[in-house]
């Protein structure tokens, strides 16, 4: 179960080399780099520096030899990871969706109380946003002008981490704690609200809010509507 913003930094951050070692095992086909130690450390530069640039500039703006400057690669280091942009984009996205996904799976199972799932869930995503604000910014600011294959694979990403809200809210009303609502309406707020902190940072930051308060208040304005 997640305890607090601080203990989830550290496990998230010795959890990041894994990601990056299951994006390079799904992607052997791509990656040509055969030394996985190596690979994975590279990998992590990579999406480092594409985040990083496509913060500043924006990814569409930002060119590959933008990104072997950032990253300290040569164009051919470099092409041993990707052959193009749309590669590119692809990382990115698996990388940031096998995070999310695994992250917000692994601090809401086994919980047996609807309303403890649903404050947990609503910590995780709002802690990974803090702790990846650029990738969930680059998600939502960039998918509009994807490739179509990549932006069908964006839509699903979003779809599936907005069913785990809406699968903790069906259990609740299951089990009789929550009141009989529209689940798939309310996990679509739900996930609007997690969007409103990451994309609207400065706007609470200036009114002193913190992630904690943030997850609170959002748990609260839930339970009001769905408690029996």
């Amino acid at each position: 179960m997640i305890t607090d913003f601080e203990s989830f930094k550290v496990e998230l951050s010795l959890s990041k080399a894994d990601i990056c070692r299951e994006l390079y095992r799904r992607n052997t086909d791509l990656i040509r780099i055969k030394k996985e130690p190596v690979a994975v450390k590279n990998l992590g530069r990579i999406i480092d520096s594409t985040l990083r640039l496509a913060a500043s500039k924006g990814f569409h703006a930002m060119s590959l030899r933008d990104l072997c400057a950032d990253a300290g690669f040569s164009v051919g280091g470099l092409y041993a990871y990707i052959k193009n942009k749309d590669d590119l984009i692809r990382l990115i996205q698996h990388h940031g969706f096998i995070m999310t996904r695994r992250t917000m799976l692994a601090y809401t199972s086994g919980i047996d109380s609807s309303r403890d799932k649903l404050f947990a869930a609503i910590k995780t995503h709002l802690y990974l946003s803090e702790l990846m604000p650029t990738w969930f910014c680059f998600s939502f600011m960039e998918a509009k002008g994807l490739p179509d294959k990549e932006k069908k694979e964006a839509i699903a990403i979003e779809q599936e981490i907005e069913d785990i809200f809406f699968d903790i809210v069906q259990q609740g009303i299951s089990a009789g704690v929550f009141k009989a609502v529209n689940a798939r309406l309310l996990a679509a707020i739900i996930k609007a609200m997690m969007q409103d902190w990451y994309l609207k940072r400065r706007k609470y930051r200036n009114q002193g809010v913190t992630v904690n308060h943030y997850a609170e208040v959002v748990r609260d304005i839930l339970e009001s509507y769905l408690l029996q």
